[in-house]
């Protein structure tokens, strides 16, 4: 994709993905890949900050003998998550909008 990520946008996606269903790192950085060519490296930071904000927590589970570190989203994520929804659904309505229009409004047209 030759579209940017920002912070906003990865956190929309890292919350979406944990909405669902517990998530670890390697699994997240996969899903992300499918939109954004970002380097696993990349998202460690952000799953730091979510946390730090209270709106994931984290845990580790064994698997195959190593630990892997799970992230869950909190109830002050899924709020955020649904914040973040509802500016994602505005922002993509009003793009689709110029891109089918140019930006003109029915009265220019």
């Amino acid at each position: 994709m030759i579209f940017p990520m920002n912070a906003p946008m990865f956190d929309l996606l890292v919350l979406s993905i944990t909405e669902k269903a517990d998530a670890y790192g390697y699994q997240l950085s996969q899903i992300i890949k499918q939109v954004s060519n970002t380097k696993d490296s990349t998202l460690y930071p952000v799953l730091k900050r979510l946390q730090e904000q209270g709106f994931l927590t984290v845990y580790d589970q064994s698997y195959q003998g190593r630990n892997r570190r799970y992230y869950r989203i909190t109830e002050a994520g899924r709020r955020h998550f649904r914040m973040l929804s509802e500016e994602w659904r505005i922002y993509q309505e009003a793009v689709d909008q110029i891109v089918k229009t140019g930006g003109k409004t029915d009265e220019q047209r």
